[in-house]
């Protein structure tokens, strides 16, 4: 078996993350020249360009932006490894990128995760959040956390975290100007508020009279970007809309929401933390799946975990 060499690694992320290789030669403390040399040794080693060099800057290749990808998760799991060796225990180091779905991951996830680096200084994090599909080992994603049923993929790792139950409400004036509605089929001339999702037809999951989970035709007014959005068109007056019981229970609670179709309300939609399959599972990633399944089991009301 081939040995793996490492030369002109160092110098490559330097001149990928600066863009120039007189700024990597700086933090490196050897000449431009000499980073230039390495990185174009390196190139000629993996037969790909890396880096287009021009008057004013170095531009990334698409080779050169998931070679660089690698090469930072490399170095952070070294770099875990060391701080395991020379402090004894493993401390997440490094950044972790976390995808999560709007308003659920704003409200109950970052809390946790902004008290984690707090903790743990070495911790850097990239958030951000979405109510899409995500490939996760082509976008570079370690952790995403999403609300819906999962496609089996053997190349993916998933924990459920718990379920959230779902209920279909309106404000009492949109109920006393368009009536109230007593059964499935009347979905189909209501004002029906939905999550956007692209080229997906549009149904809501209810319950029929055995319990069991069915998608019912609904008529479409408005569509939303995420739960937030969705709150606030149907507290003004929007029409009808299908959210969980943890962000409308307060609402409902105060008279501002009334809940319709009840005996047909109650589907549950699984909450999961899913991250790529590994041989080796790092510190951070474990870190952060214990910390969301203790998370679960502490705010139950929230997560209703199993």
């Amino acid at each position: 078996m081939s040995m793996i060499t490492f030369d002109g690694v160092r110098e490559f992320v330097a001149a990928a993350q600066t863009l120039s290789f007189t700024a990597a030669a700086h933090e490196l403390g050897v000449t431009s020249s000499a980073v230039g040399k390495s990185v174009t040794r390196l190139e000629a080693r993996l037969g790909v360009k890396l880096l287009h060099r021009t008057t004013r800057r170095l531009i990334l290749t698409n080779e050169g932006e998931a070679y660089l990808s690698s090469c930072l998760r490399a170095m952070e799991e070294l770099l875990e490894s060391e701080n395991f060796l020379t402090t004894g225990h493993q401390e997440p180091v490094g950044r972790l990128r976390i995808d999560l779905p709007a308003a659920f991951g704003r409200r109950h996830i970052l809390p946790t995760l902004i008290n984690l680096t707090v903790r743990h200084e070495k911790l850097d994090l990239s958030v951000s959040f979405s109510e899409r599909i995500i490939d996760i080992i082509n976008e570079g994603i370690d952790l995403v956390v999403r609300i819906g049923t999962l496609k089996d993929d053997s190349e993916i790792v998933a924990r459920k975290l718990g379920s959230q139950s779902l209920l279909i409400c309106a404000t009492p004036e949109y109920l006393t100007l368009r009536g109230t509605p007593h059964k499935r089929e009347d979905l189909l001339t209501h004002d029906c508020i939905v999550g956007w999702k692209n080229g997906i037809r549009k149904t809501w999951m209810l319950l029929d009279s055995d319990g069991v989970a069915i998608e019912q035709e609904i008529r479409v007014k408005h569509e939303m970007g995420d739960g937030e959005m969705l709150l606030q068109m149907a507290l003004a007056g929007g029409g009808l809309a299908q959210l969980p019981t943890w962000l409308v229970q307060d609402y409902i609670e105060q008279g501002t929401l009334v809940p319709v179709l009840e005996e047909y309300s109650g589907a549950e939609m699984p909450i999961h933390v899913m991250w790529p399959r590994t041989r080796y599972i790092q510190p951070k990633v474990r870190m952060i799946v214990d910390e969301l399944l203790a998370l679960a089991q502490r705010d139950a009301k929230v997560f209703r975990p199993d």
